[in-house]
């Protein structure tokens, strides 16, 4: 794909002022810069552009060059990669200021909020197939009152004498000089004579919202759901930040979840296990029934396709796992213990009791004759 002019890409004529270039580009940063297109691949690319076309146009001599031989005599020369001359440094500090606050003074500059945790417990079937939910979260959100100065409406945050604005002081040690945070702003480079009433200075408050959250089908413990601009307010009226819902899914009755299969323990009779039969088992879309083999053991797994879950990143739903599970009767009358002692006389064979017959010959091999 072939690159724009970088005239063209900046909005300029050919005959631009080192000025109008960095004007140019100031405006272009700003509105297409990442942090205020969050998730917008479009934005990205045009704040990559121009920036290519900014580290050309503001170096005399790529720029020179540029005229004289466009995009192939730039290629060419390796002039693509890095940032151009000192141009772009100076003008970095002062969009960016712009961007986050202007100047590069950080009593000027907004910070992004933090983003946020919600750990939101959901059943099984919700996970299976999606559901919709409200959250009650606290923050910290811009005071509405001062609007994020931490001031006082009708006053303004004065320059920190202790550090200039600047928000970082110089100590010199030794031979050496060491800078740091500024003690008296803590880094802001401002100071709050006059604090807000109702943020007290600080220019956000703590409130609690309440947010309504899609959860997609097919989702599993420890997936993230992102809620852009749901997180904690900006610094100085900074961007928020994000909000990330971790799933967490409950312990459920029946089915224990492995992925995308399911899996489940079924209960079945001595009767049914040993003469066969039909079984009514229950799955997360309603009821099914297998057939059960005459001599099932206990232990033996039923396998049933598409049963399971769809994940999220699958194309096709996972199978449910059916573990036999043979039940030892209880509670029994005087007439079935008979009968019971009665089968047992019959079956004094290998024949009846394969497993049975197979570990002793197991204990008499280990043990010796």
């Amino acid at each position: 794909m072939s690159k724009r002019d970088y005239y063209e890409v900046l909005g300029l004529t050919k005959n631009a002022s080192d000025e109008e270039i960095k004007k140019a580009y100031r405006k272009l940063a700003m509105k297409h810069h990442p942090d205020r297109n969050p998730d917008d691949k479009g934005a990205e690319e045009k704040f990559k552009e121009a920036k290519q076309a900014y580290e050309i146009l503001s170096d005399p001599d790529k720029r020179a060059t540029y005229d004289q031989f466009g995009h192939a005599g730039i290629d060419q020369g390796g002039m693509g990669g890095g940032f151009g001359g000192g141009g772009f440094s100076d003008a970095f500090s002062d969009i960016f200021g712009d961007i986050f606050g202007g100047g590069g003074n950080r009593r000027d500059r907004v910070y992004r909020g933090a983003d946020l945790r919600y750990n939101l417990e959901i059943e099984l079937e919700e996970s299976a197939h999606g559901t919709e939910t409200k959250i009650r979260i606290p923050t910290l959100e811009e005071c509405e009152t001062c609007h994020g100065s931490g001031a006082k409406p009708g006053t303004q945050p004065t320059t920190c004498t202790a550090c200039g604005g600047h928000g970082q002081v110089r100590i010199q040690q030794g031979f050496f000089s060491v800078q740091q945070t500024c003690p008296r702003c803590s880094g802001t480079g401002k100071i709050v004579s006059d604090p807000c009433s109702s943020c007290h200075g600080e220019g956000r408050v703590k409130k609690h919202k309440t947010l309504s959250v899609k959860i997609p089908a097919g989702v599993d413990t420890g997936d993230r759901i992102r809620l852009g601009g749901e997180g904690e307010a900006g610094v100085n009226g900074g961007p928020p930040g994000d909000l990330y819902v971790v799933i967490h899914i409950e312990e459920h009755p029946v089915f224990k979840r492995d992925g995308d299969d399911l899996h489940c323990e079924m209960p079945i009779s001595f009767a049914t296990a040993a003469l066969g039969g039909e079984i009514e088992i229950p799955t997360l879309d309603g009821h099914a029934k297998i057939k059960i083999p005459a001599e099932t053991q206990s232990g033996k797994v039923f396998r049933l396709r598409g049963k399971g879950i769809k994940g999220v990143r699958s194309h096709a739903p996972g199978d449910l796992m059916c573990h036999m599970l043979v039940e030892t009767p209880v509670n029994l009358s005087e007439r079935q213990r008979e009968l019971l002692r009665e089968f047992e006389a019959l079956s004094p064979g290998r024949n009846n009791n394969p497993r049975a017959q197979s570990f002793m010959d197991k204990v008499k091999s280990f043990f010796g004759p």
